[in-house]
């Protein structure tokens, strides 16, 4: 089973880009993460003339989470199903030929010491309460999409510069681990350990990808079953260097 995540920043502006990607790749199941589209406007028919079915809970401008997979999704569900919360388009849960499949585009936090930023750290422990009411650590279970948490220095292209900020605090990597905790395994971290592998490199950087400032804070994470099933986990850099492409590029893992 090869599963894919990635952050499209607008499905419909990186239409071209995903189908040809899926076209050459042929995954299983990929997680799409910041579709920034009302479900009334979401393009499903470029992805079921592509082989994918495909779910979706997005907004307009902002955020947004899609599935597309080769076999129907069962037991949709999006949110927490708490009423407190608001409903910002960020949860999407499916279960996808017997894998439960948790797509999330974590909270930025904005800026450290903001309201936003306390929110990223709130949603990240009612995330996991969301996981001990949901899931069930013995099943076969993946939590991918934007973490939006670059947790170790090997994660950041200068962990000291940007150390405190948001994205690197740790604030944040407490709250990570707290989520990980469940039962998690860093499906990428299992067969590479050295930096300087990202999946985000901001635009407003000239030159970023070339000169390789980035961050990697787009992830896939398995249950322990499927983690000793998991016989690989790479970043695909290539979409990044594409004509209009998303500030972030895919990410695969396969399981036997």
């Amino acid at each position: 089973m090869k599963i894919a995540t990635f952050n499209a920043n607008s499905v419909r502006v990186r239409a071209e880009i995903l189908l040809d990607w899926l076209a050459e790749n042929q995954p299983d199941v990929l997680a799409i993460q910041e579709t920034k589209c009302e479900d009334d406007k979401f393009p499903q028919e470029i992805f079921q003339e592509s082989g994918y079915n495909v779910v979706f809970h997005g907004q307009k401008s902002y955020n947004g989470v899609a599935i597309a997979s080769r076999a129907p999704a069962q037991r949709v569900t999006t949110g927490f199903g708490d009423v407190s919360w608001p409903e910002d388009c960020r949860i999407l849960a499916a279960e996808i030929d017997g894998v439960l499949i948790l797509n999330t585009y974590v909270p930025n936090g904005n800026k450290v010491g903001s309201e936003k930023f306390q929110y990223k750290l709130d949603w990240l422990a009612r995330l996991r309460r969301w996981m001990d009411d949901r899931m069930d650590s013995g099943q076969d279970c993946i939590w991918l999409g934007d973490i939006n948490i670059a947790r170790h220095p090997e994660d950041v292209y200068d962990s000291a510069k940007v150390l405190g900020g948001v994205g690197h605090h740790p604030q944040e990597f407490e709250a990570l681990d707290r989520v990980l905790d469940w039962g998690w395994s860093d499906c990428f971290r299992k067969f590479t350990t050295e930096g300087g592998h990202f999946t985000f490199w901001e635009f407003v950087i000239p030159r970023a990808v070339e000169r390789d400032i980035g961050w990697r804070i787009d992830h896939i994470y398995a249950s322990p079953s499927l983690a000793q099933r998991c016989s690989g986990c790479w970043i695909d850099k290539a979409p990044r260097l594409l004509e209009r492409p998303s500030d972030h590029t895919f990410v695969i893992a396969e399981f036997a």
